[in-house]
């Protein structure tokens, strides 16, 4: 029975998260992303959801306990936009304008999967 109290407790915050999660924040026609990369996988701040073309700066900090990096890419071209190593604890941020083709991102040292992201 604690187990299910427990899963139950669990079900509810994680809904409870995904409601308070919005859309980035826009300031200047320029759109924040914030990113966290973990060992494996990046968790973004915001609902990368009905995003729009233009300029976007994204704010990438390494939660893992290795050197990571951020590889970012055009999503239909895969025209290199901008790839940086970041240490343990940093923070490294990148300004690039996004086209219609929307993007997509990975870490090219702690392999993760392709994030890809469509925009309008």
């Amino acid at each position: 029975m604690k187990a299910l109290q427990a899963l139950f407790f669990v079900a509810l915050a994680t809904i409870g998260l995904a409601a308070n999660a919005g859309t980035p924040p826009t300031e200047n026609g320029v759109t924040t992303i914030v990113l966290d990369e973990y060992n494996g996988y990046f968790a973004a701040r915001d609902t990368l959801a009905d995003l729009k073309a233009g300029t976007y700066e994204f704010v990438v900090t390494n939660k893992a306990d290795k050197l990571v990096g951020f590889l970012l890419q055009d999503g239909v071209t895969h025209e290199q936009l901008d790839v940086f190593p970041i240490e343990p604890g940093q923070t490294r941020t990148t300004r690039v304008k996004i086209s219609s083709n929307g993007f997509r991102y990975r870490c090219p040292i702690n392999p993760t999967p392709w994030y890809d992201i469509s925009v309008k």
